[in-house]
């Protein structure tokens, strides 16, 4: 179940309320009707008077109430698993998240706008599956291959340098757990992989020829400035220091596009500077226009249903029926000898 308008809840928070005051104000009558006169002597000046009917008026009036609220939150159902069939690629998003892309040579800065890139990506695609992976060091599986973009994007937000121990960046890495990505299912498969380029390892070129091997196109996205600039060392959002190599000298980290681009013709991909999210939108839409896509089945929950109306009717017809509860006493309810009426 899922609910629309959760806010909405707090609104309950009424009922409780309004019981306490029904209560003090039972309490209260009764209080002054000793105060008056004898008890039994006020019964039998009103023998037509019901205890038990202000009591039912008021637990209807407050189950309508509670209906209407809950009509207002606007509950959902959709319990029903369905197979839709969908067409279109599988896309691996390899992130690098090592310390570099702290650098703040682009704005906010390397990583940030490398989410920003891959978000922006994300809302162009239609029926494409997406799965994404973090590297620095070594590789991380951050979201196995999903069509729930939202899922895919609140993964992407979280994504930060401390979720990969080891440190550098190793770009064969990052292939290589990307190529474990995809299935055996005869799709068209597409590794976008978003750096700043400064590979500290070497085989990145072999991995992405093996990767070829198995289908895998790979375009890569570089983003920071040849100029570089440091990586700054911030807590609670303000910078401290910057980092520093073992001569205590400031490092100084430069986007590095020749290996990105070596890596991109290894797999006959592309390559695109990262710095215009326009330019980078573009190109990775031509590509994907280019790449053919393959019908493929992916089970998913059907369409929730707004439930609100049952609720709505529910108070309707209760504050319908409230109209005649009259507080007089009843035949039946006399029978029954509720509270004792009975002398």
């Amino acid at each position: 179940m899922e609910l629309d308008e959760k806010k909405y809840l707090y609104l309950l928070l009424i009922i409780p309320v309004l019981v306490v005051v029904f209560l003090y104000n039972l309490y209260w009558k009764r209080k002054k009707q000793r105060e008056f006169g004898d008890l039994e002597l006020l019964k039998k000046l009103a023998p037509e008077k019901s205890i038990f009917k202000p009591i039912l008026k008021f637990v209807v009036r407050t189950l309508a109430l509670a209906c209407l609220i809950i009509g207002l939150v606007n509950p959902k159902i959709g319990t029903k698993l369905e197979k839709v069939k969908r067409e279109g690629i599988d896309i691996v998003f390899a992130v690098d998240v090592s310390k570099s892309m702290l650098c703040e040579d682009v704005a906010p800065n390397r990583l940030d706008k490398s989410k920003q890139l891959v978000s922006q990506i994300i809302n162009q695609l239609g029926s494409d599956r997406i799965g994404i992976i973090a590297y620095a060091g070594s590789a991380f599986p951050v979201l196995p291959i999903t069509t729930d973009y939202g899922v895919a994007k609140m993964f992407l937000q979280s994504m930060n340098p401390d979720i990969v121990s080891s440190q550098g960046t190793s770009l064969d890495e990052a292939i290589k757990l990307s190529s474990n990505y995809f299935d055996d299912q005869k799709t068209s498969k597409l590794l976008i992989m978003i750096s700043d380029g400064e590979d500290h390892s070497d085989g990145a070129t072999a991995a992405a020829e093996e990767a070829t091997k198995n289908g895998i196109k790979i375009i890569t996205i570089g983003v920071g400035t040849e100029k570089g600039g440091p990586i700054p060392l911030k807590s609670n959002g303000v910078t401290q220091s910057f980092k520093r190599d073992n001569k205590n000298e400031v490092v100084i980290t430069k986007m590095d596009e020749a290996s990105l681009v070596k890596i991109a013709k290894a797999t006959k991909g592309g390559y695109v500077n990262g710095n215009s999210t326009k330019e980078v939108l573009a190109y990775i839409k031509n590509a994907l226009d280019n790449i053919q896509k393959t019908e493929f089945e992916s089970t998913q929950m059907a369409n929730y249903q707004s439930q609100f109306q049952w609720f709505l009717g529910m108070a309707f017809v209760l504050l319908f029926l409230d109209i005649f509860f009259l507080e007089r006493k009843t035949n039946w309810i006399k029978k029954l000898n509720l509270f004792n009426e009975k002398e």
